[in-house]
C-alpha cells in the first residue's frame, strides 16, 4: 500500500458523481444550461455581473487580453513569478512581454516596479498583476496605476478564490479578471475556468471570440425554434467554451467553496505553528483574503547546510508529495532565448525561487497526513541546520 502523502488530492462526493451522471442522461454534453447556470451562480457568488465561463484560464486570459485591445504593436505588464501562460497568453495575439519584479517581503508583483516599466515602455497595453498562492496583489495601488497610465488591468486570479477583500473577491478589481478550475485549484472542474469582465462591449466581444466567432451560442442554435443551422463567422475566434459535464461539477464545487476555504485555512495556521520558530524557516507572506490555494515554505540557506533542492529531495524521501511555485519566466527556455531575461533582472523573483518549497496542503488532509509533513520539515531542518 502506497501511504505516500500526494501534493494535492481533489475533495468530490457523491454531489460531483450525481451531477455529472444528470448531464450524461440529459444527452447535451457540450456548452448548454449548465454552463448558464454556472455562470449565473458564479456571478452571484461574488456579486458581480459579466462571468464568462471558458475551457481553461488560459483561454480566459487570452479572451480577456483580446477584450481590451492586447495584440500586434502591444505588449502586457507582468511578473516573471507566474505561470507560463500568464504570458504566453498574449504571444498567442501577437503582442510582447515586458516584467516587472516581486516585492521583497511576497511573492506579488511589485506596484513600484510597475510605475518603472510604464514609464520606459509606452507599448504596454494592460497591466497583469498575479495573486500568487492566494493572497492578493496590492490592487489599490495597482488600479491607480492603470488609470493614472491609462492601461487596462486583468487580473490573473487563477489562484485566488475565493479571495475577499474590502473592495470585493480578488478578480473582480481590475478591468477583468480569471480564475481557474484546473485540477490543483481551491474548487475544480478538471479543467475550466471562469472570465469576470466590465462592460457591456468587453463582454460581447468575449461571448464572439470564445466560440469561434459565431454570432449565436451552441445552445441557442440546437434549441431555438429559428432554424439551427443558419449562422454567421463575424471574426476569427477560437474554442474557449465550457462544456456543461464540467459546468456541473463547477456547480457542487461552488456550493462548498467556503467551507473548503475553512479547511485550508486551519491547516495553515497549523503549519505555521508548527514551523513558527524554527529559525530555519520562513512562513508565507499572509493578508486580508488570503485564499491559501497553496503553502509556500522559504527555507532561510544561511542557517542549513543545504539548499533548496536537497531539502526538498528529503522530503520526497520520506514520502512528502511537493511542488516548488514557481520557477521564473527567466529560467525558462522560451523567455531566455527571445527576450534575453536574466535573474539579475529580477533579485527578489530570484532569490523566492530559490529558497521556496511547495508543500502538501489541500482540504480534507487528515490530522495524520498533516502532522507527517510538520515532522518531515521540521526533521530535515533540524538534521541539516548549520551549527
Amino acid at each position: 500500500m502506497n501511504d505516500n502523502i500526494p501534493f494535492f488530492k481533489p475533495s468530490f462526493s457523491q454531489d460531483e458523481e450525481d451531477a455529472v451522471l444528470r448531464v450524461l442522461r440529459s444527452g447535451w454534453l457540450t456548452t448548454g444550461p449548465e454552463a448558464l447556470a454556472f455562470e449565473n451562480e458564479f456571478s452571484r457568488f461574488i456579486g458581480g455581473t459579466h462571468c464568462l465561463a471558458v475551457n481553461s484560464a488560459t483561454s480566459g486570459l487570452m479572451l480577456a487580453y483580446d477584450a481590451f485591445g492586447v495584440g500586434p504593436g502591444t505588449s502586457i505588464l507582468t511578473t516573471p513569478y507566474t505561470f507560463a501562460s500568464t504570458a504566453t497568453a498574449a504571444r498567442h495575439l501577437g503582442a510582447d512581454i515586458r516584467w516587472a519584479d516581486i516585492e521583497s517581503d511576497s511573492y506579488n508583483i511589485d506596484p513600484n516596479r510597475i510605475e518603472e516599466a510604464l514609464k520606459k515602455h509606452p507599448e504596454i497595453r494592460a497591466i497583469v498583476p498575479v495573486h500568487v498562492a492566494g493572497l492578493p496583489c496590492d490592487m489599490e495601488a495597482i488600479c491607480y496605476l492603470g488609470k493614472k497610465y491609462g492601461k487596462a488591468v486583468i487580473e490573473d486570479a487563477a489562484h485566488a478564490f475565493p479571495s475577499r477583500t474590502p473592495g470585493g473577491f480578488a478578480g473582480t478589481l481590475g478591468d477583468a479578471g480569471v480564475w481557474s478550475f484546473y485540477a490543483t485549484k481551491t474548487i475544480t472542474t478538471g479543467e475550466g475556468g471562469m472570465v469576470h469582465v466590465r462592460g457591456d462591449e468587453a463582454e460581447k466581444r468575449i461571448k464572439l471570440m470564445r466560440s469561434h466567432g459565431i454570432n449565436r451560442t451552441i445552445w441557442d442554435r440546437y434549441t431555438s425554434v429559428q432554424a439551427s443551422w443558419v449562422y454567421d463567422v463575424v471574426e476569427d475566434g477560437w474554442k474557449c467554451n465550457l462544456p456543461d459535464i464540467l459546468a456541473a461539477i463547477g456547480r457542487e464545487q461552488l456550493k462548498k467553496a467556503d467551507s473548503f476555504l475553512d479547511q485550508r485555512s486551519k491547516t495553515a495556521r497549523k503549519y505555521a505553528e508548527a514551523f513558527r520558530s524554527c529559525p530555519s524557516l520562513e512562513l508565507p507572506p499572509d493578508g486580508t483574503g488570503n485564499a491559501w490555494h497553496l503553502f509556500l515554505l522559504r527555507i532561510i540557506p544561511e542557517k542549513l547546510t543545504i539548499g533548496r533542492d536537497e531539502f526538498a529531495a528529503e522530503l520526497q524521501k520520506q514520502g512528502l508529495g511537493i511542488s516548488v511555485h514557481f520557477i521564473p519566466h527567466f529560467e525558462l527556455t522560451y523567455f531566455k532565448k527571445r527576450y534575453n531575461l536574466t535573474r539579475e533582472e529580477f533579485p527578489c523573483s530570484a532569490r523566492r525561487y530559490e529558497t521556496t518549497i511547495t508543500l502538501p496542503f489541500w482540504p480534507g488532509m487528515s490530522e495524520e497526513q498533516e502532522d507527517r509533513v510538520i515532522r518531515a520539515v521540521i526533521s530535515t531542518a533540524d538534521t541539516y541546520a548549520r551549527s
